[in-house]
């Protein structure tokens, strides 16, 4: 039964630090590796969140026609390329030239592979909004729009009003939870700490620290029956029922720790041959790849992931500092990617990014100001790539996307028109759409075709 509380087994996992080496892994339900194969019909769903704001209007450049020429007037001093900052050409379908950021050039090659898209000026919704529907206010916006903390929420619940004490992946495992069969190891899984994320209304969110196998000091001992009598007391007290909520809680996350350091400890951590950079983005990659990597021995047939990297909200001296950001992230993507590969399942794990928000199209100084509709990248197997999806706004200070005169562009593209694409390619059943995503319906295209 999930609890309100914050201490709720899951979410103080991270918390716990009294955790020691297990024998057994029956409670988060462990199969011998042996026993069972990896399940055909496994997926997985990855989430990069930039955290900050990225600035996607200079992570996907228009290179072709009046955009860019539009883009170079508006933009300034921050249009690229610059003297920090090159652009990659890559071709949309429809023939339209773009350029990426340079930071992305590890990912670069997969866009002509077929494994890399884009999605287009997508944003947090209530439901299809203009220029004028949104000056005159007669339509529903979401709740503090520019506000870092809020919408860090919204764009995790999926929800433009708040949380609602969930989030879209959490819901997305909610409604797949029966293809896990029997399996009770935890399906939605944060490397970067606590996330909404991941948090269902059945399904709890579980933080891993990556590189952290949850093995506790001090039970080390001479000679070896004093080590084991000291593993054997701790097994003890955590089992223990002492009919307090509190404590039981922190117990049953101790014991949680136990069986999954067990795993990670027991069945090697789930080693890949893919070499992953050392970043902080890198690392949290490496452990997603471990974990799905340990798939058959822990029964899961659909799993999603929250990794975060920080730092974009480049109200100045943003060149440099995004296409570093963006380098750190396009390489820890695209070593992920080839692991997934090395397993043999590049087609059953789709990796994506998100933010809170956008940026302003007109500089402030050398940054910019938050903004609103943002660019997503999209990768993995399954990705119909090499193509740009939804529709790229109009570039222009005033202009039919902007909110103002500032270029804080309105999303042409929901959220929930995003995340339903993925949730529908993850196994949602149409019934069950409308629980993860209440807000899709508001939308007349529900599946944007990119997987």
């Amino acid at each position: 039964m999930k609890s309100s509380s914050i201490y709720s087994r899951r979410r103080f996992l991270q918390k716990t630090s009294l955790l020691a080496t297990a024998t057994g892994l029956g409670r988060l339900g462990l199969i011998n590796a042996h026993a069972q194969s990896a399940a055909p019909d496994y997926k997985a769903l990855v989430c990069v969140f930039m955290l900050g704001g990225n600035d996607g209007h200079n992570m996907v450049v228009p290179l072709s026609g009046s955009a860019v020429t539009s883009y170079r007037a508006v933009r300034g001093t921050l249009a690229l390329p610059d003297g920090n900052t090159p652009v990659l050409p890559v071709t949309a379908r429809d023939g339209a030239a773009y350029g990426l950021n340079g930071g992305l050039a590890s990912i670069h090659p997969l866009w002509a592979q077929g494994k890399l898209a884009v999605m287009a000026n997508v944003g947090m919704l209530v439901r299809p909004t203009t220029r004028s529907q949104y000056q005159g206010a007669t339509v529903g916006l979401p709740t503090n729009l520019f506000s870092h903390a809020d919408q860090v929420i919204s764009m995790q619940a999926g929800d433009p009003h708040g949380s609602g004490g969930t989030g879209w992946a959490g819901r997305i495992a909610d409604a797949t939870r029966a293809m896990n069969v029997t399996s009770t190891f935890p399906p939605a899984i944060s490397m970067a700490g606590s996330a909404l994320f991941c948090s269902g209304n059945v399904v709890q969110s579980t933080s891993l620290i990556p590189g952290f196998d949850l093995g506790a000091d001090g039970l080390a001992a001479w000679p070896a029956s004093a080590a084991a009598a000291k593993v054997q007391a701790l097994q003890e007290i955590v089992t223990f029922n002492s009919g307090l909520s509190m404590v039981q809680a922190a117990n049953d996350v101790r014991a949680d720790g136990l069986e999954l350091n067990g795993m990670l400890k027991g069945l090697g951590s789930g080693a890949v041959a893919t070499v992953f950079p050392g970043t902080n983005i890198g690392q949290q990659l490496k452990q997603v790849a471990q974990i799905i990597r340990l798939r058959a021995a822990t029964g899961m047939n659909r799993q999603v992931f929250f990794c975060a990297l920080g730092g974009f909200d480049t109200h100045s001296a943003q060149s440099w500092a995004q296409m570093d950001l963006l380098r750190q992230l396009a390489e820890g993507m695209a070593a992920f990617y080839n692991a997934t590969g090395e397993m043999g399942i590049a087609d059953q794990v789709t990796t994506f990014t998100a933010s809170e928000f956008g940026r302003t199209l007109q500089p402030s100084g050398t940054g910019s100001d938050h903004g609103w509709g943002n660019h997503q990248l999209m990768l993995g197997g399954a990705v119909r790539g090499g193509d740009l999806y939804g529709t790229f706004p109009t570039l222009a200070l005033g202009g039919p996307d902007d909110t103002g005169s500032r270029g804080v562009l309105i999303p042409t593209t929901a959220l929930d028109q995003f995340g339903g694409t993925l949730a529908r390619w993850f196994g949602v059943s149409p019934d069950a759409m409308a629980s993860v995503f209440p807000n899709l319906a508001n939308f007349t295209r529900q599946d944007l075709g990119f997987v």
